[in-house]
């Protein structure tokens, strides 16, 4: 594939050119080139408690050696089952300083789904928290799996004194019984040495630094293998976005870390700026509100339903946030509704950006200084290609004028899939210079501007009568009701036409789902026309907070309605 008018580089459109350079980096040397710049200042605000640049680095050459006297290193997979703590960051530095490989888990995983991706990724040892919602769990996987040993944080030793004190009188029910079992360690056990030991040099283009599960662009899990170079890249191509990278940066990681999202725009990129990282256990909006006024943030990662949950909440009216520059919005559609609103509300621009577990997370972002175009992906990082293919054959240019199945190239692509080489060969297509290209599975057009607009997935395409129908153009119209607050369509068996699009919404005010296709039908081309609006009480949604297409389809299965 080498039709001109069918690849868009940023070139001069971008304010970084397409040609920047980004020479391989590993993820320990990123970190320690901001400590150096950076050592006394704020690095983890931890509800009110400051970890700098200089003690996590010494907490993570800690670590480092703590796993090395165990025995790991070079080439081991090692697990994160732990939400947003300074636990994390220490872990994950510390496993990549060793030349170890950090496998991310949910920490919402059953112990099956645990098991299964720790077996499939032959992790040996799996960091957690004492909690209840976790240790339990990670117990059961350590006697029946390959795992070898855990490692065991404390939530209320990683918090400011009084509310350590807090924790321990008042929350000890949500601390689980550690049992009297050699194969765990504490984590204050792990780091009990000076830092001081002897690691493996990192090839930063060829070592995996990160294995980060995925349903891929075929829908079967599997783990992305992320190398030093991928993710130092990722980082600096979307910091290079921001027109005041030397401003002050203080941006609140709601997100889960365990993503690839949050990996990169909170964790990554944060520490490559020099900036601070106000962590949050979870995502509550209450306390989400409260974090941005205490530290004054400059920035908000975050999904659409997020934004739209912070902007139903009680507190939103007198909550200041006035120090908010910028928030980018990524995993999912933003609205249009919920983008303008939220901008109303903060000043802040609130830009769509879009990517992959197998781009390390960002493939494209709206502009900062401007906000973009409404509606559109932005425009590809510096140094990324995108180009549109035929959606029956990835290996052809898309017909002019038509859209395509969006492929990208760039520094920030994964190597592969973890021993699935099968899967690699669906997911990479290589033209005649040699460039191996990922298919993303996304359908969407790019306008002479290098703006990308998404059309959907091709595995969520609806076949009416042979139409293929778009739910995501049929959910952006019901959007513009107003008491509309989340939709998603999926396709419905139907005996004339083989599938019929259904809508499902939540709303904000009592509304019949009748009237609601009754005003939305008239909107729609002729095949894209619903059977039925069902108004529900909540939607399926992703461990980020993102509205589930496939476990819609799941629950409707389940209820017998097809």
């Amino acid at each position: 594939m080498t039709t001109a008018d069918r690849d868009w580089e940023s070139g001069y459109r971008h304010p970084t050119p397409w040609a920047t350079s980004y020479p391989p980096l590993s993820l320990p040397d990123l970190f320690a080139a901001s400590a150096a710049r950076r050592g006394d200042a704020s690095l983890i605000d931890f509800l009110g408690r400051h970890y700098s640049y200089a003690e996590t680095l010494d907490g993570a050459r800690r670590v480092a050696c703590g796993l090395a006297a165990l025995g790991y290193g070079r080439g081991d997979r090692i697990g994160l089952f732990l939400p947003n703590v300074p636990h994390y960051v220490a872990a994950y530095y510390g496993i990549l300083m060793l030349g170890a490989t950090v496998v991310n888990f949910s920490p919402l995983y059953t112990a099956d789904e645990l098991a299964h991706q720790v077996g499939d990724s032959g992790t040996r040892l799996l960091f957690t928290l004492s909690a209840a919602a976790l240790l339990p769990t990670a117990l059961k996987v350590l006697e029946g799996s390959a795992l070898e040993r855990l490692v065991i944080g404390s939530v209320a030793g990683a918090l400011p004194p009084a509310k350590s004190l807090f924790y321990r009188l008042f929350r000890g029910k949500e601390v689980a019984p550690r049992p009297d079992d050699a194969r765990l360690t504490a984590f204050s056990q792990l780091i009990a040495n000076d830092g001081t030991c002897v690691v493996p040099a990192i090839d930063p283009a060829t070592d995996v630094a990160l294995i980060q599960y995925t349903g891929g662009t075929t829908g079967v899990p599997k783990g992305a293998m992320l190398t030093h170079a991928n993710l130092t890249a990722n980082a600096r191509q979307v910091n290079a976005l921001d027109p005041d990278a030397g401003g002050p940066d203080r941006i609140v990681g709601a997100l889960p870390l365990f993503h690839v999202f949050a990996n990169t725009c909170v964790l990554n990129r944060t520490v490559a700026n020099g900036g601070m990282m106000a962590l949050l256990p979870r995502f509550d909006a209450g306390q989400v509100l409260a974090t941005v006024a205490r530290v004054k943030a400059t920035s908000l990662p975050g999904v659409p339903t997020m934004y739209r949950a912070l902007l139903d909440h009680q507190g939103i009216a007198k909550a200041d946030l006035s120090s908010l520059r910028f928030c980018v919005s990524g995993g999912a559609p933003l609205p249009a509704e919920t983008k303008a609103a939220f901008e109303t509300r903060t000043g802040a621009l609130l830009v769509e950006g879009y990517g992959l577990s197998e781009s390390s997370g960002v493939v494209s972002c709206n502009p900062y200084a401007t906000g973009g175009e409404a509606g559109s992906i932005g425009q590809p990082l510096p140094s990324t290609r995108v180009r549109l293919a035929d959606k029956e054959d990835a290996t052809r240019p898309a017909p002019i004028g038509e859209p395509g199945e969006i492929l990208v190239a760039g520094p920030q692509i994964m190597a592969g899939y973890w021993q699935r080489p099968e899967a690699d060969a669906e997911v990479f297509v290589e033209d005649a210079d040699g460039t191996r290209w990922l298919r993303t599975g996304d359908v969407g057009t790019i306008d002479a501007n290098g703006f990308i607009h998404i059309v959907d997935r091709l595995k969520d395409m609806i076949a009416v009568s042979g139409f293929k129908v778009f739910p995501s153009q049929i959910e952006a119209a019901l959007y513009h009701h107003p008491a509309v607050r989340e939709a998603l369509v999926i396709g419905m068996p139907d005996a004339y036409r083989g599938e019929r699009p259904r809508a499902f919404v939540t709303v904000s005010e009592p509304i019949e789902g009748e009237t609601l296709k009754a005003w939305l039908n008239p909107q729609l081309g002729r095949h894209e026309q619903v059977d039925a609006v069902v108004v529900r009480e909540a939607l399926p949604k992703t461990m980020i907070g993102k509205l589930s297409r496939k476990d819609l389809v799941a629950e409707v299965m389940a209820e017998g309605a097809v």
